[in-house]
């Protein structure tokens, strides 16, 4: 193996680890062999962008006859992405000090320079967040009051067999309507919320809520105006104030980076008494839009023309949506506590700021998370490096590379290389950030996680195909039992994981409408929802998964375990993704202690069955 000079993710070398605060101290320090004959070492960091800046390491110490210690303190005073690596000098010339992977530097031959992120100093978490549990929803498809409903559209299709497929078939010009309602609605969630209380849901995450002319409603019609499916704005504060009392919060879908064509600002097919941009340049929404050659040439979102896109940066739009009455400010008074943005990489940085500066000038502690499905630490659209996680935009994101890391180690067996995508993200992002990430390993937009897990590939296959596939016995006897290994990780990771709705239950579906179809009632996998039951408690009474450490004891085997550290316990878990069970050896400090999730007895070692996991517990010492 190569000589290790230095490791990133090794407190012995940078501490602290993550990113780091405006002005904070991060102590650098790299090791190497006396033979070198190094004369002097040279820490070498540039901010995202501009010119390097030297800095000389000072010798610091022996270890044994054979190595030496360089050592430097180093503060970055404005936050931003800054990228470093160590030169040194000997008799031969001078080398760099690069990361290789897994945050390993080589002595010479490395890949790139190491990230340290640099946040603002007043960043701090959504802390009523932490340690909580997220439950999404699409609302048209968890749950029906059967109250009735005034001024619902005629050119809706009401469905009267709820569980049945989505309509998704093309007309005769081609187009999916997506006009099929099943008629959940938001007095129908509020009737579930003793159901959610059980599982331990402490975040409520609703698909978007206004008025709309599709059953999935990212095509919004009017941002002031709740879609009458769901009912009204009273429903919404009746749905808040009731969910306050199971310590359940609501954050809303904001979808600004594109209307629908058919909405009150755009107005294509003349719905609304409004004068839209389509019908006239004179329209006070006009300059939302970006016409090609006005009316019919216009950009859209992803070439969808009935998403006509924003220009998220027009004055008026931002302020519409981020004003002291804007859209923003306004929802968060109907008892609202915060706002997932969808495609926030699509959304400039002006509206970024301005929507964060809204959202916290109404409720300090109201939180904006955004979809980002890389490293949103150093994403870079529209040509230019984004700055979503240093203080003055998001406050977290929606956590795609966890999500992949699961799906992939649990779907294949292959669990090497799975800490180093989780210590990638712990590495670039902000403490803040990460104990707020929304870990989820299925949504609206993905298949479902039983499906994904043990499901024939649909990439290259149409929705015709998707709509005849269903799981096999054999299929889903051994997909739940993926899918509860899955679950062990999303739940006991660092930040917040988020539960689809229906995935506790059993559901399966590929994607989009097949992945939306509707909530079980009376024939869910009640074994499963149990399960799902005893992971929302050890999240409840396990201080650790607040905002405790995170450290990985081994990975290999298609078995994987880790550690979870907080102020007043501990968490081991072991998942064993082989299809034969196997017996752990454990360290001494784990042994005898509790186990969780299983009745295996613990001594020096544990028992864990094939395709099976166990979480053991210990308190502090007093």
């Amino acid at each position: 193996m190569d000589y290790i000079p230095f490791n990133s993710r090794n407190a012995v070398f940078k501490s602290p680890f993550s990113a780091v605060r405006e002005g904070d101290t991060v102590t650098f320090q790299i090791i190497l062999p006396r033979s070198l004959q190094c004369s002097g070492v040279r820490f070498v960091i540039h901010r995202d962008s501009q010119t390097e800046s030297y800095y000389s390491m000072r010798w610091y110490a022996m270890e044994g006859f054979d190595n030496e210690w360089w050592r430097l303190e180093f503060k970055a005073q404005e936050s931003g992405l800054y990228f470093y690596r160590f030169d040194y000098d000997t008799p031969f010339g001078t080398t760099s000090i690069r990361q290789n992977s897994g945050g390993l530097g080589l002595l010479s031959g490395g890949k790139h320079d190491w990230q340290l992120t640099v946040y603002d100093r007043a960043f701090t978490s959504v802390d009523w967040l932490k340690g909580g549990l997220i439950y999404q929803v699409f609302p048209d498809r968890f749950a029906k009051s059967n109250q009735p409903k005034k001024n619902v559209p005629s050119d809706r299709v009401l469905r009267d067999d709820w569980g049945g497929e989505p309509l998704w078939r093309p007309t005769a010009e081609g187009k999916v309507l997506n006009n099929d309602y099943f008629g959940g609605d938001l007095a129908g969630i509020a009737q579930k919320l003793p159901y959610l209380s059980s599982l331990g849901v402490t975040c409520l995450y609703i698909n978007p809520i206004f008025e709309a002319h599709s059953n999935h409603r990212y095509d919004t019609a009017d941002y002031e105006v709740i879609d009458p499916l769901l009912g009204t704005d009273a429903d919404l504060k009746a749905l808040c104030e009731k969910a306050k009392d199971f310590d359940i919060s609501v954050i809303l879908d904001g979808v600004f980076s594109h209307t629908g064509d058919d909405s009150k600002y755009f107005n294509k097919y003349g719905r609304y008494h409004s004068v839209g941009a389509y019908q006239s340049k004179n329209s006070p929404y006009y300059d939302w839009y970006k016409f090609k050659k006005w009316p019919n040439k216009y950009e859209s979102w992803w070439g969808i023309d009935i998403l006509p896109e924003v220009q998220e940066e027009q004055p008026s739009f931002i302020a519409y949506i981020t004003g002291k009455d804007g859209i923003a400010r306004r929802w968060l008074r109907c008892g609202v506590r915060g706002w997932r943005l969808d495609v926030a990489d699509e959304l400039p940085d002006e509206f970024l700021d301005a929507f964060r500066t809204a959202v916290k000038a109404e409720k300090s502690d109201a939180l904006v998370l955004g979809e980002v499905w890389e490293d949103a630490s150093n994403k870079t659209s529209y040509g230019k490096r984004r700055r979503y996680l240093q203080g003055k935009q998001l406050d977290s994101v929606m956590n795609y590379p966890f999500a992949d890391a699961i799906l992939d180690f649990v779907r294949s067996g292959i669990v090497e290389g799975f800490s180093d995508k989780i210590y990638t993200i712990l590495e670039n992002y902000p403490k803040c950030v990460i104990d707020t990430l929304m870990n989820h390993i299925g949504t609206h937009d993905t298949m479902r996680a039983i499906t994904a897990l043990v499901g024939d590939e649909c990439e290259f296959h149409d929705r015709e195909w998707q709509s005849r596939q269903t799981l096999s016995d054999e299929q889903y006897a051994k997909g739940v039992k993926l899918l509860k290994l899955a679950a062990v990780i999303q739940y006991t990771l660092p930040g917040v994981p988020s539960l689809y709705y229906g995935d506790e239950a059993g559901m399966q579906g590929y994607k989009d409408p097949f992945n939306r179809v509707c909530y079980p009632w009376g024939s869910e996998n009640r074994d499963l929802i149990a399960f799902y039951q005893k992971l929302g408690h050890i999240r409840k009474t396990s201080d650790c998964l607040r905002e405790g450490s995170f450290f990985t004891l081994s990975e290999m085997l298609s078995c994987l375990a880790f550690e979870r550290v907080g102020e007043q316990d501990a968490l081991l878990v072991i998942v064993n993704r082989n299809s034969h069970p196997i017996t752990y050896d454990l360290p001494e400090k784990w042994q005898y202690t509790k186990n969780l999730l299983s009745t295996a007895e613990v001594t020096h070692c544990v028992f864990v069955d094939a395709l099976d996991a166990v979480i053991l517990k210990k308190e502090k010492e007093a």
